[in-house]
């Protein structure tokens, strides 16, 4: 029987959550996350915020790594001032995800970034983020669709070769590429939808949410590399 890989999702911590008699501290995650993690053949364990120094312990039991979307990153971290339309700081879950990528990174363990993700990719190797750019979240709470366009040779555009209709929701995206990172993909605004690390290890960003659309090649090559390494 086929071991399926350990794929960790990082995860929010949210104060004041209710459910039936209960409101309390919760750590959550859009259940589209984990449903993706196992339509694509994975285990999905989630991961929420916690101690920086725990990052590599963490990091050593899996076999894959997500880290999901969420709020803007702190623009401290790329060495900006805050745009006023920048959202407000997480910033236990800002310093986790970073070590995680950073211990990720160091151990060769198969990453894939998603929104927020990919721009905390970006600039955890010391990239720089566009702080608002407009038609990427035209209406609030509601995941709108625009086409990305692969380059071709790239990890991505091997996994996914034709332009396709992705689900978005950002304000946010890719200014400068960190080191060693290169564009695998661009929405027709020229947005930045992609970003790799030439391999190995595996290691993707996506702009955009695969979790809430039908397409698996995303996460079943992350989850196929998981599996090998």
């Amino acid at each position: 029987m086929t071991v399926r890989p350990l794929i960790g999702v990082s995860t929010y911590l949210e104060a004041g959550t209710r459910w039936g008699l209960w409101e309390l501290e919760a750590a959550l995650l859009p259940a589209g996350y984990p449903r993706l993690v196992q339509r694509a053949g994975g285990l999905a364990a989630m991961l929420p915020p916690d101690a920086p120094e725990h990052a590599a312990a963490t990091v050593a039991r899996l076999d894959g790594l997500v880290i999901a979307g969420g709020p803007d990153v702190e623009p401290v971290h790329y060495g900006a001032t805050p745009d006023p339309r920048t959202g407000p700081p997480a910033r236990a879950r800002d310093a986790w995800e970073l070590a995680l990528i950073g211990e990720a990174l160091a151990a060769g363990l198969p990453l894939l970034g998603i929104c927020r993700g990919m721009q905390l990719l970006n600039v955890a190797l010391g990239g720089t983020l566009v702080q608002h750019i407009d038609g990427h979240a035209q209406v609030p709470g509601v995941f709108g669709r625009h086409t990305v366009k692969p380059v071709p040779g790239t990890l991505y555009g091997t996994v996914v070769p034709e332009e396709t209709d992705v689900p978005t929701y950002h304000h946010q995206a890719v200014d400068r590429l960190g080191t060693g990172l290169t564009v695998s993909a661009q929405a027709a605004d020229g947005t930045v939808e992609a970003i790799e690390l030439p391999g190995p290890p595996w290691v993707l960003g996506v702009q955009w949410h695969p979790e809430m659309g039908g397409d698996l090649r995303v996460m079943q090559a992350l989850v196929s590399a998981a599996t090998r390494s």
